[in-house]
């Protein structure tokens, strides 16, 4: 049954672990990582194009409507997440690299897929979980970033956000999505049609942004510097991650009112963070050495979130209705 549930994450997780393989094993150099550098510079400029492409502004106007909830959805998002991760960061055993991709992890906005798939098979409010999930992407394309500059940057994280990073979200992140959004009336139904191939194109620009960025940190010696100890270190703390967030939007449910159905948007969107987003604003706003280093907790965290939501949405399917994570 668990295999049903997250079938549709099994080949992409295999796809992306296999790509961290093989980065490892054959990082690319020289003059071809300068190519594949252009190539992925193009991959995420049509990524975000095609989010764009996909939210409509009936949903925009939708979400409005349940102001409460998408509120206490970004609140845990931009605001709850944040601080536990600025928390993180003083841990004595976490090395610099670790700790700061801890904090870029909690800096990001909520999935989209999953986040509304888990919350249909939980019998949540799918259509408030369309709404949540792509306004936490919307605003997370400015929020992010300014996060990463007043926290990354305050904490000695991150190199300072530069005038060329700033132009580069602009450009490969923010206009594709609006130049896409604004085209919605007219692609809107193809995206539709073709979701096989728009997730292809989805996916395919996170794992070449993976194999890149690991290529270089690679070189850069990414794997002499973390040990087994510390990776063991690091799924413990996503899973601790994820528990105190769970755990906190069940209490954040209650303390609101929210019916069962908007409580489960809140824990689906409320407790989840983007690979899909994560990975490309990663390939922006860090140098492609460091880059390797501050998505591997993303990818650990990415894994763990899927497993644990695809339990979690069977018990509701079932009538459970668990007190934690």
């Amino acid at each position: 049954m668990l295999r049903r549930l997250f079938a549709f994450a099994e080949p992409f997780i295999l796809a992306l672990l296999s790509t961290v393989l093989l980065a490892t094993l054959l990082p690319v150099r020289g003059v071809a990582a300068a190519i594949f550098d252009i190539i992925t510079d193009i991959g995420i400029a049509l990524l975000f194009f095609l989010h764009g492409a996909k939210l409509s502004r009936q949903a925009i106007i939708d979400g409005a409507r349940n102001l409460p909830l998408h509120l206490t959805v970004l609140a845990t998002t931009f605001i709850l997440f944040p601080l536990l991760g600025l928390a993180l960061t003083h841990l004595p055993m976490l090395p610099p690299e670790l700790a700061a991709g801890m904090l870029f992890l909690t800096l990001l906005p909520s999935t989209v897929q999953s986040s509304i798939a888990f919350t249909a098979i939980a019998r949540g409010n799918v259509a408030a979980a369309v709404c949540s999930a792509s306004f936490s992407n919307l605003i997370g394309i400015v929020a992010t970033p300014a996060l990463v500059a007043l926290l990354m940057n305050r904490t000695g994280s991150a190199a300072p956000l530069s005038f060329a990073s700033v132009q580069s979200i602009l450009l490969q992140l923010l206009l594709p999505f609006v130049v896409g959004h604004m085209m919605h009336g007219r692609i809107g139904g193809f995206v539709h049609r073709h979701k096989k191939w728009v997730t292809l194109v989805d996916r395919g620009s996170i794992l070449l942004v993976v194999y890149t960025a690991f290529s270089a940190a690679v070189v850069e010696g990414l794997w002499h510097a973390v040990s087994g100890e510390m990776l063991a270190l690091l799924i413990l703390l996503c899973c601790l991650l994820l528990v105190i967030v769970m755990t906190a939007t069940q209490a954040l449910g209650k303390m609101m009112g929210f019916d069962q159905e908007d409580a489960i948007v809140l824990l689906f969107c409320g407790s989840k963070k983007s690979l899909a987003s994560g990975v490309p604003m990663a390939g922006i706003l860090f140098p492609v050495a460091q880059v390797g280093g501050i998505i591997l907790p993303l990818i650990f965290f990415h894994q763990i979130q899927l497993i644990a939501c695809a339990i979690i949405a069977r018990r509701f399917e079932h009538g459970a209705q668990p007190a934690r994570a």
